[in-house]
Parts: structure tokens; sequence; C-alpha cells
């Protein structure tokens, strides 16, 4: 009876857990929460707020977004394909996080484009603890379709 609509939030969280092969006690410390807390959440016994289940998103390694709309942060039928896309993006184990950034930078830049905001109107993807965005100065180039001259194009690979 004391549970919240949070439900699917503990069990994703657990199995999110699990797949990163970390204890209670080790996520909990990662994403800097006491032990007995994030067990309560989750159980569905407590609710999180936004910037725990940042903390416990960059703990797992997973978007953040995909934790708000499971939370009921975010609206999930408005932002469901875009948080999708977004969480397919940084849980593809084949992308350097650079480049899952870029990648996310590019699709937010197009959506952009066509009229539709980006879900949660942040764009540090995450990567709040760093100053990625002066390492991600091609982007721009991605678009121009310009003369790229500075020789940035050696180390792409086309598929």
């Amino acid at each position: 009876m004391a549970t919240l609509n949070v439900g699917n939030l503990g069990e994703y969280l657990r199995e999110q857990r699990r797949t990163a092969q970390l204890s209670l006690r080790q996520l909990a410390d990662a994403a800097g929460v006491s032990n007995p807390y994030l067990s309560q959440i989750e159980r569905g016994l407590r609710k999180p707020s936004a910037e725990v289940l940042q903390q416990v998103a960059k703990a797992l390694r997973i978007s953040a977004e995909t934790l708000y709309v499971r939370a009921g942060i975010l609206d999930a039928e408005r932002d469901r394909d875009e948080v999708e896309t977004r969480a397919v993006i940084l849980a593809d184990p084949t992308l350097t996080e650079r480049q899952k950034q870029v990648l996310l930078q590019i699709y937010e830049s197009f959506r952009k484009e066509n009229g539709f905001e980006i879900a949660d109107g942040s764009e540090d993807g995450g990567s709040s603890g760093s100053s990625s965005s002066s390492s991600t100065p091609g982007v721009a180039d991605v678009g121009d379709g310009g003369d790229g001259g500075d020789g940035a194009a050696p180390h792409e690979t086309a598929g």
C-alpha cells in the first residue's frame, strides 16, 4: 500500500544495477546516496529527485532521461522517441564517450532544425563533470559541408 507509482523505476534500476554487476552498496557509494535510500527506491518506497536520478544514472552509465521518464518527471508519450534514441546511443558499447557525445549533439541539432526541442532542455548529455564542449569542434564541420581543410577528415572512417 505504501508503494508509490515508481515501482517500474525501482525494477528498472535493479535490473540496470545487476547488469552492471554492482551491489546495492557499490551503486549507492558511486551515486553518493545512502544504501538504505537506494534500497527503498529499488523497492518503490521512495520517489527520488531528478538530482538523485542523475547521480544514479551517471554511476550506472545510463541515460538520466530514461530514469526521468520512468520516474514520471518527463512526459513519456511526448519524449519517448527522443529518450529511447539517446539511450540507445549512450548504451552502444562500440562507441567511445566522445563519439557518443558528438553523435548526440548532431542528433539534437537535427531535431532542433526540424522544429523539435530537446526533451529536458539540457545540452550537457551527462558530461557535467568535464569540459567536453571544446573537444567537439568537428560538430559544426559535419553540417557545414565546408572545405574541412584542417586535416580532420583522415580520422573519420566511412563504413
